[in-house]
């Protein structure tokens, strides 16, 4: 049972990775689509750096041993990222094409979270 559980965490974590790295670059190198999806959905420019490089860091905060609590902070925070997403893409009525990249992004970081081993977890604290 452990050993496909750790399976289903490394299969849907580089999933996750690889989603968070490429739309991170996309986004840092302010791409003419992605400059476009983000004024349509009402967004300044500046945001493209800012959330490309929080989801570059966040991809090595969740792949780098150790640091348990810093990677519930990235889970948490790839969850706004793409729940914001899917909220702001629904609220304008954009059509599915649209909303499945940060669904299935929230999907990944879901299971990820949800199987990661005890290792990267966070310990209870005993009061």
């Amino acid at each position: 049972m452990e050993k496909r559980n750790r399976i289903i965490y490394w299969i849907f974590t580089a999933w996750l990775a690889l989603g968070m790295t490429s739309t991170g670059i996309v986004q840092i190198m302010k791409m003419k689509e992605e400059v476009a999806m983000f004024a349509h959905l009402g967004y300044p420019d500046y945001l493209l750096t800012i959330i490309g490089v929080w989801k570059i860091l966040g991809v090595i905060a969740v792949l780098i041993p150790g640091f348990p609590l810093l990677k519930e902070w990235t889970y948490a925070g790839f969850f706004f990222c793409m729940s914001g997403a899917i909220v702001s893409h629904l609220a304008l009525g954009d059509p599915i094409g649209q909303v499945a990249p940060p669904l299935l992004l929230l999907v990944l970081t879901g299971i990820s979270w949800y199987f990661r081993p005890a290792g990267r977890r966070l310990i209870p604290v005993q009061i």
